[in-house]
């Protein structure tokens, strides 16, 4: 079944599937056809870059014009996984995928499916596959509430992590984390042995450095916000997901993750989901910790999500 997908994407076709972070909807690198079809499926704004999957250092090449020495250490210590980088691009690389900008973003993702069907059908751009704007599906049944039934989907179950990749920038210095995500500041400074900078793109500006950056994202129809101390967890039209605070109720729609904040990061957009599909008004999180957030690199991450899905802008 994997090479009737794989046959589709080298003929022009989108499909969608898993990675371990999110699914995405995947079309051939060098088809500016099919790179169109993605942001007409998707709604996407055209100025907002693409990533480029691979599935070998060679894929890479083909792309970045330098792979520097301290790019290739990340690559050996978390290729394949959920790093993005950001490197020049050679000229044959499509503008549709960058933006009109002079760099791409390329990572290797670690699920045998994608990796199996990338090898077949060549390096794709494969943003989230889901309408824009909307939470990143995480289980094959995400994509088709999204696209309909009929869409092609390498159905690889739930995924993983279920948050998007790190974007690092490895064309500055020092390096710049363009988006937060599992690989954290911590990790990627321990493997280069150096200083690694956070990026902070105004909401007026330009052309975005990544994806993730510019846009409202991750957003369900529900309205999402903080629990505050006026919040008496009675609401039945509310969905509350708690973290640390205790309490004793019987609103089925409470759930407690007991601190375990990588099941959170699996769980949030299947929660932002479930939520719409219940008719839920609102989803409302405790808050983290500054001491939290320092002692669980995943919650960089997730808190960027949510301020996101908030409609807050990033600090």
């Amino acid at each position: 079944m994997l090479e009737q997908y794989a046959e589709l994407l080298k003929t022009g076709g989108v499909v969608a599937f898993p990675t371990e972070t999110v699914y995405g909807l995947g079309a051939s690198a060098w088809n500016p056809e099919s790179v169109m079809k993605v942001f007409s499926l998707k709604g996407r704004p055209s100025d907002n870059p693409l990533i480029v999957h691979v599935s070998s250092f060679s894929m890479l090449e083909d792309f970045a014009v330098e792979i520097p020495d301290k790019a290739i250490k990340l690559i050996d210590a978390f290729w394949p996984g959920p790093l993005t980088l950001v490197f020049k691009k050679k000229p044959k690389v499509l503008d549709l995928i960058t933006g009109g900008m002079d760099t791409v973003a390329v990572r290797m993702p670690d699920h045998e499916l994608a990796l199996s069907l990338i090898s077949q059908a060549g390096p794709l751009v494969a943003p989230s596959a889901n309408k824009s704007g909307k939470p990143s599906p995480t289980r094959p049944e995400h994509v088709l509430h999204d696209f309909g039934d009929d869409f092609p989907v390498v159905n690889g179950g739930e995924c993983r992590i279920g948050l998007e990749s790190t974007v690092l920038d490895v064309t500055s210095a020092p390096f710049q984390i363009y988006r937060p995500g599992y690989i954290s500041k911590v990790q990627i400074k321990s493997v280069i042995k150096s200083h690694v900078s956070i990026y902070q793109q105004k909401p007026e500006a330009g052309t975005p450095r990544s994806p993730g950056m510019k846009y409202t994202h991750y957003s369900p129809n529900a309205v999402v916000r903080w629990l505050n101390d006026d919040d008496n967890f009675s609401k039945e039209s509310a969905v509350y997901l708690l973290h640390d605070k205790e309490i004793k109720t019987s609103n089925k729609h409470l759930l407690h993750y007991h601190n375990d904040y990588d099941l959170l990061a699996k769980e949030l957009y299947d929660r932002f989901r479930q939520a719409d599909l219940q008719g839920v008004g609102e989803i409302i999180i405790e808050p983290f910790s500054d001491t939290i957030i320092a002692n669980h690199p995943i919650l960089h991450a997730l808190l960027n999500r949510i301020q996101k899905a908030i409609g807050l802008s990033v600090k």
